[in-house]
């Protein structure tokens, strides 16, 4: 029998002040069938289910051994991926492919401070060519090591050759006096001696 002033909630099982309900106009007590807290706990299920339900939609499910990046949106095998122990599933959120794009986008940026976009500009106005050797591929970013003024754009050969020059113009004419053969090239003097050039 009905007690005036209480309420049945049949989800937690338990005879309440009708206070703890909600009001719903469409029932003929003008209350939720259950009481506030319960209610509470079915949304909160409902809106996680939801929310599962579209990620699923948006990303189906994939096999084990395979994870979406969240990069490229591609599944890929876990080999693919770099470890990340503070991770759930142990690896990283992007696949290496685009850690590496992003990682180059941020050395670039940091260090030369150009974008990819502005590489790319400063490479059409090379002709798409190495500005030393006229012939390979620029893809290592020269700058001066005393300003870190970006310089140009050469293939890797030729920015290690600065390198090891050190970037002093002095040796790198005194080399290419070498190797055209006008500095070391000994002069021959008598029957067995060569004088070698100031």
């Amino acid at each position: 029998m009905p007690v005036e002033g209480v309420k049945w909630c049949p989800r937690c099982k338990a005879s309440l002040p009708r206070e703890a309900f909600g009001r719903h106009r469409g029932r003929d007590d003008g209350l939720q069938d259950w009481c506030r807290p319960c209610a509470r706990e079915y949304a909160k299920q409902w809106d996680k289910r939801k929310r599962q339900e579209r990620r699923e939609l948006k990303n189906p499910p994939v096999s084990l051994g395979f994870k979406r990046c969240r990069g490229c949106g591609e599944t890929k095998p876990h080999s693919e991926w770099h470890r990340n122990a503070a991770a759930p599933d142990g690896l990283s959120t992007r696949c290496k492919a685009c850690k590496a794009v992003a990682g180059r986008a941020g050395h670039l940026q940091r260090k030369y401070g150009l974008t990819e976009a502005e590489l790319r500009e400063l490479v059409e106005q090379q002709g798409r060519v190495c500005v030393i050797c006229l012939a390979a591929v620029p893809e290592h970013v020269d700058h001066d090591h005393a300003t870190g003024v970006v310089r140009g754009v050469l293939c890797f050969s030729c920015n290690a050759a600065l390198g090891q020059f050190k970037d002093r113009p002095d040796v790198m004419r005194r080399a290419a006096a070498y190797v055209e053969g006008n500095v070391w090239k000994p002069t021959l003097v008598a029957s067995g001696v060569y004088q070698l050039p100031s």
